[in-house]
């Protein structure tokens, strides 16, 4: 069933005035708690990643390049600084050049340069650095970029809206035929990511705004085609007229917070115009003649920050396993087991097992407590009587002691 998607809601602040507090499942109140990442005036919108955050950070990096491998995606990177001249080029810079940061070289009075808010034109110059054959298409370009964007300073709000942006973007250039096939994989794609978090997003389908470039019968064409792509994947989604950007329909992927917020997460927008017209993009066709590709944008994520903020949420900071920070952590009873203790750290560690031992001189009762308060998936007990026996009294996370275990069996139970 098809309908108008639910307007988008606004955004929320950064920082709370001092009377309000945060609800305990709100990711910067997790963020903060879990020593994840913070904020701070010097850096408006853009957060500050503190160790443990960067790990969640390079752990979703690394799963968004494994997936980019596997589906046939090659990984570029280009530059922060590029001239004015490109984003003239491509529309943004009469379209989008409020949200830009941009400034004029002062070794060089003639010379703006822009800090990029997005990578796509970009892309377009890996594009034409070679002649292009039909047989070369698809091609699948992808870059985890940094972006920075001018947003207004009242609707950043946490890790939802910020001016300092990663971006899993990809680009993949496509013989025209070759759009409904190459969304369906997109959509694919997007489905099994967020099910492997037991995410349930929705779908919406945004046409053509009032201010579009390119012909109206083009835009019929290639709104058909994302239509058949989603239905192709057997997806549920709502359409919103009018809210497609300014150079070709879009499919939005969008999730709600824990206080019921909508935000836009993944995208899979197709371009009719904007890069392959302005930016003179061709290849050759099987009678050798030139012909214009058009071009897919593609988002997974949409934003780490966004992504990582909703995850957080979702998951009220009990990150699955593979993303938690600490994902053992070994609590001695008292000094004589230390030895045995930093034995069993480094054997998990040869195992890639993220570990970290308490071996402070409190009660068991408050390191596990604290154990619990920092979500960490499991708490390992070692006293004289597992040092003795060589095991591990294992508590895990949400399901308390489960008991006494082996080193070898309880690195079984990870796998």
């Amino acid at each position: 069933m098809k309908k108008k998607a639910t307007p988008k809601k606004k955004g929320i602040k950064n920082v709370l005035e001092p009377s309000k507090e945060l609800p305990p499942n709100d990711h910067r109140a997790l963020g903060q708690s879990l020593d994840l990442f913070s904020f701070h005036e010097i850096a408006p919108g853009a957060p500050f990643w503190h160790h443990k955050g960067m790990i969640v950070f390079r752990e979703l990096e690394r799963y968004a390049r494994k997936v980019n491998d596997e589906n046939g995606y090659q990984e570029i990177s280009t530059p922060i600084l590029v001239k004015k001249e490109v984003f003239e080029k491509s529309g943004h810079w009469d379209f989008y050049r409020d949200n830009m940061f941009w400034f004029t070289n002062p070794r060089d009075k003639k010379e703006t340069l822009i800090v990029k808010p997005m990578n796509c034109p970009e892309s377009t110059y890996i594009y034409n650095a070679d002649v292009r054959s039909h047989k070369d298409l698809p091609l699948r370009l992808a870059e985890i970029g940094r972006l920075n964007r001018n947003e207004l300073s009242g609707t950043l709000g946490g890790l939802f809206r910020v001016r300092q942006i990663t971006m899993d973007d990809a680009h993949i250039f496509v013989r025209p035929e070759q759009v409904e096939e190459e969304v369906a994989a997109v959509v694919k794609i997007i489905e099994q990511f967020y099910g492997s978090f037991g995410f349930t997003p929705r779908y919406v389908l945004a046409t053509r705004p009032k201010k579009a470039l390119g012909a109206k019968k083009v835009w019929d064409v290639a709104e058909h085609a994302l239509e058949q792509a989603l239905k192709k994947q057997h997806t549920a989604f709502t359409i919103d007229k009018g809210e497609g950007a300014f150079y070709g329909p879009k499919i939005e992927v969008h999730m709600e917070d824990s206080q019921g917020r909508d935000w836009q997460m993944g995208t899979a927008q197709l371009d009719l115009v904007m890069l392959p017209k302005q930016f003179d993009l061709s290849y050759i066709d099987e009678d050798g003649k030139k012909q214009m590709p058009w071009v897919i944008h593609r988002a997974i994520f949409g934003s780490f920050e966004r992504f990582i903020g909703i995850l957080l949420e979702h998951f009220n900071g009990a990150l699955p396993f593979w993303l938690s920070p600490v994902q053992a952590r070994i609590l001695t009873i008292n000094d004589k087991v230390l030895d045995y203790a930093k034995e069993v750290e480094q054997e998990l560690k040869k195992s890639g097992v993220r570990v970290e031992t308490d071996d402070r001189n409190e009660s068991l009762g408050k390191k596990i407590r604290e154990g619990e308060m920092q979500k960490i998936p499991y708490l390992l007990v070692i006293g004289e009587k597992e040092k003795s026996a060589r095991t591990l009294n294992v508590r895990v996370r949400g399901k308390g002691d489960v008991g006494e275990k082996s080193i070898t069996t309880f690195l079984a139970t990870l796998k």
